[in-house]
């Protein structure tokens, strides 16, 4: 899998080569008519299978919407889940950038779907109890733990609010991604700043850091 969450279907056989096509085609179409639209049978003939096919490796669509979700976008859950056991590595600055590094893409990828998931209700409940306790909440408070175990080393100020650093720092990188779709590639001058990727990412972590930092950190 490649950071974009790309799979190389040709480099599969069989009925992991079947699950991957299946996986593509509804991210194709999620992405373009919607989750709602996205029905099972268009899903099976965008990835060129039948139906009966499609249901030897998932059990329903909501089923598909989550594995796309965590196999088809870059995997922002997993390295935020990894951050707390990393304190002390590297820099809190790298370690925080490499996190935008990956929310934005991730945001970015997620969004059409996700606007879809909520015009539906009933979709929305299915996938909400579908994911049970493993929420998006988590990447937010697997980042507090992250800070709060920084802040246990001494390379955190002890004064600040672990869980409202967290929220300020997801929560630029869901704006940026919501900005980089809206305007996709008619953005007036100023409205992405900074404009690009490293910059955005350098720049939001060190404007989070000048206020969490303790001296000499």
């Amino acid at each position: 899998m490649t950071h974009e969450g790309h799979v190389e279907t040709e480099a599969l056989t069989g009925g992991a080569r079947t699950r991957a096509r299946v996986l593509d085609a509804a991210a194709r179409l999620i992405g373009t008519v919607g989750i709602v639209r996205a029905t099972t049978k268009e899903i099976a003939r965008e990835a060129g299978c039948s139906e009966a096919a499609l249901y030897k490796h998932f059990r329903d669509k909501e089923e598909i919407f989550v594995r796309v979700l965590r196999e088809r976008a870059p995997r922002l859950a997993a390295a935020v889940a990894e951050l707390p056991g990393r304190a002390g590595e590297d820099t809190v600055r790298e370690q925080l950038e490499a996190v935008v590094r990956i929310a934005v893409p991730f945001y970015r990828r997620s969004f059409p779907m996700a606007g879809s998931l909520f015009a539906s209700p009933d979709l929305l409940a299915a996938h909400r109890r579908k994911l049970g306790d493993a929420g998006p909440h988590h990447v937010s408070s697997h980042l507090a733990d992250y800070l709060r175990a920084e802040q246990r080393l001494g390379r955190v100020s002890s004064t600040i609010d672990p869980d409202a650093a967290a929220m300020l720092l997801i929560g630029a990188c869901f704006h940026r991604a919501f900005l980089e779709l809206f305007y996709a590639d008619e953005a007036p001058d100023g409205a992405l700043r900074p404009a690009g990727a490293e910059e955005f990412a350098a720049g939001t972590v060190r404007a989070l850091l000048d206020g969490v930092l303790a001296p000499g950190a």
